[in-house]
């Protein structure tokens, strides 16, 4: 299970949460390669948000927020939308339901998908422009859905 799926599967438990972490603290631990390419996607994504990166949890770097609440009475907060670049790929969290179909997918270049995530490999593997348009959608689609906290 993807960590967005954990992190929305109990609002009560729910660990992730923005930190003081600066991404650029973050950053400093992760691979030269994969910190740059987390840099060029913080600028894609501040840019297609309109949101600042902000550190959710020891590994997320989320744009915006999120507030959901289910049928059931738990609710909790994510990032309206957010990556991880781990690894072995990078971890989008938030577009996945913002896709259209095998077609939306295939736009975005040589990505695979989990519950709740979109796999990248390599950054040079994303149509950016593709993957910039879903960002998008997706934060306006967080947006329309996101409700307000309760007291």
């Amino acid at each position: 299970m993807c960590q967005w799926a954990a992190m929305t599967s109990k609002a009560s438990d729910n660990k992730t949460k923005p930190t003081e972490i600066t991404v650029e603290a973050f950053l400093a631990g992760v691979s030269p390669e994969r910190a740059a390419e987390a840099r060029a996607l913080c600028a894609l994504m501040e840019r297609a948000s309109g949101e600042t990166a902000t550190m959710w949890g020891p590994s997320i770097i989320g744009f915006g927020t999120h507030h959901y609440r289910y049928e059931s009475g738990r609710e909790g907060s994510t990032p309206a939308v957010g990556f991880s670049p781990r690894k072995p790929a990078i971890v989008f969290y938030g577009l996945a339901g913002s896709v259209d179909g095998d077609e939306g997918l295939a736009r975005l270049g040589k990505v695979t998908t989990g519950k709740g995530c979109i796999y990248l490999k390599r950054l040079s593997d994303a149509n950016l422009a593709g993957l910039e348009d879903l960002i998008a959608r997706a934060v306006v689609h967080r947006r329309e859905t996101s409700v307000t906290p309760s007291e």
